[in-house]
């Protein structure tokens, strides 16, 4: 193989990060101390949660609903065709990762999980088949998985994704169909060399289509997409430009992106683009290059319209002009095709398991502190399982971020919010963003993510030394060390001392 200066360049960077910033794995038979943490669910986000907590000496179970196959999450179930659309560099989930390409692929992603999963010896401190039905207190404050017999509890990190089962909705005239009908993560081991097919949906789960009709060299491919949605390039430098949006919402200047993408991206294909009063910082936007590349080479179509419903041959679909809503007036023809892709998307995985308290209105999720964080309960962290559209990544360092902010509350009860203000901080943002055309909490960038970290931690001067700490997960001993002093002096008053 040809030497790539590029590549080796990236490959050092990332061992450097590992060397730099990765936690110490835990020796064998470690007895790792509190606060002890439940983590539900061991996807991308429960094994990085988890190799955080125990890597800086703290406890954690791992509550799996699924077997040792589910490791992964949704990752251990899509099609092997798939992988990431933002590049690697924006899908660093844990220090430790080390990407032998800018987009790796499903089975390099499992791979990387499970490499984590091993070295921070979590195998030991996961339970598979757990399906995690209720999360309560006991009388001291502590919080019982289920039942006492998993014992209590310092801190609860809720990591089931939002990406559950696959969404299959039944659609009129389904069964008159002639040709074969998959979901879009259903796809190995099938077939559409020299066929036409349809893809039912023009979000994220298109892109998953889209790679397996490229991959299998299909005839011809039609997207049929509902709504309008914008696409972006797989472009490193435009995912990281957009993403650094710190106000989190459509501005004056949002034009300029949106004038550009539609000038130098679609170009010919400006037709596609949404309207101007659908703006790109309204919705999560598709990652991809090569819907439009096949687009303009003949081998796809992306047509607008709401399907009507199935026939012998394919599907009855009503062509809407742009800017014409969902429902509209449009031309009705039979769009042919020989197999079927539903790129319907995932149900989105219940947190009903937590308390009943966390979802009354108006701070229910996404309306949380940090959009993780419930009021009520300032010891659980929904880790990227409550954000509904945003512009950036949820495999990136904001998962060891959040978990170590868990861990600063739990550890030292100076630095941890009080429900009085984690909703003025919620009810702050709300009204920063009054002027959103989305609500404040259902779009955010990772711009916008980083300025709310930063924020809390300046906002309270017992952080502070939780700094370096927090953000990159360095200098455990200094921060621990004065709260022992401080809980020496909450002693000396009568006050409770906690953990440390």
């Amino acid at each position: 193989m040809d030497f790539q200066p590029i590549l080796w360049v990236y490959q050092l960077t990332q061992w450097v990060l590992d060397q730099l910033l990765s936690p110490v794995p835990p020796p064998p038979n470690a007895n790792l101390s509190r606060p002890r943490i439940a983590i539900i669910g061991a996807g991308l986000t429960g094994v990085s949660s988890a190799s955080h907590c125990v890597g800086h000496g703290f406890d954690v179970v791992i509550f799996e609903a699924g077997g040792r196959d589910n490791l992964g999450g949704i990752w251990s179930r899509v099609n092997n065709t798939s992988g990431l659309q933002i590049h690697s560099l924006m899908y660093r989930f844990h220090p430790s990762v080390r990407w032998n390409r800018g987009y790796p692929d499903r089975k390099q992603i499992v791979s990387q999980i499970t490499q984590i999963w091993q070295r921070y010896g979590l195998e030991k401190r996961t339970k598979f088949n757990a399906r995690v039905n209720s999360v309560t207190r006991d009388g001291q404050g502590r919080w019982i998985i289920n039942d006492p017999s998993n014992g209590t509890f310092d801190g609860v990190i809720a990591a089931v994704g939002t990406c559950g089962d696959p969404k299959m909705p039944h659609i009129a005239g389904q069964e008159k169909f002639k040709g074969e009908i998959y979901h879009s993560s259903e796809l190995d081991g099938k077939h559409a060399q020299g066929k036409k097919v349809l893809v039912v949906g023009g979000g994220a789960s298109a892109v998953e289509a889209l790679e397996f009709v490229v991959h299998e060299d299909a005839k011809e491919t039609a997207i049929l997409a509902r709504s309008e949605k914008w696409i972006i390039p797989r472009n490193p430098f435009v995912d990281v430009l957009l993403s650094l949006n710190v106000f989190g919402e459509e501005t004056v200047l949002s034009w300029i992106p949106e004038a550009l993408l539609r000038r130098f991206f679609y170009r010919d294909l400006y037709d596609l683009s949404p309207t101007t009063d659908k703006g790109l910082f309204t919705d999560t936007p598709m990652v991809n290059t090569d819907v439009l590349d096949q687009i303009r080479a003949g081998k796809a179509k992306w047509l607008r319209g709401d399907i009507k419903e199935f026939e012998e041959n394919g599907i009855k679909f009503n062509h809407r002009s742009r800017g014409v809503p969902k429902g509209g007036p449009g031309r009705e023809s039979i769009v042919e095709g020989d197999i079927v892709i539903m790129a319907t998307g995932y149900q989105r995985p219940s947190l009903s398991f937590l308390p009943d308290e966390v979802f009354d209105e108006p701070y229910a999720p996404p309306n949380w502190y940090l959009q993780t964080f419930p009021p009520e309960h300032m010891s659980i962290c929904a880790n990227n399982c409550t954000y509904v559209n945003a512009i950036g990544t949820v495999g990136n360092y904001h998962i060891g971020i959040y978990t170590r902010f868990l861990l600063m509350f739990l550890a030292d009860p100076l630095t941890r919010p009080q429900e009085p203000l984690m909703k003025a901080w919620i009810d702050l943002t709300r009204w920063l963003k009054s002027k959103s055309p989305t609500g404040a909490f259902d779009f955010f960038t990772y711009g916008e993510l980083l300025w709310w970290f930063f924020f809390v931690i300046v906002i309270n001067p017992f952080r502070w030394k939780w700094a370096l700490f927090v953000f990159f997960g360095i200098g455990t001993a200094l921060p621990l060390g004065i709260v022992k002093q401080e809980n020496k002096l909450r002693n000396g008053l009568g006050m409770k001392k906690r953990y440390v």
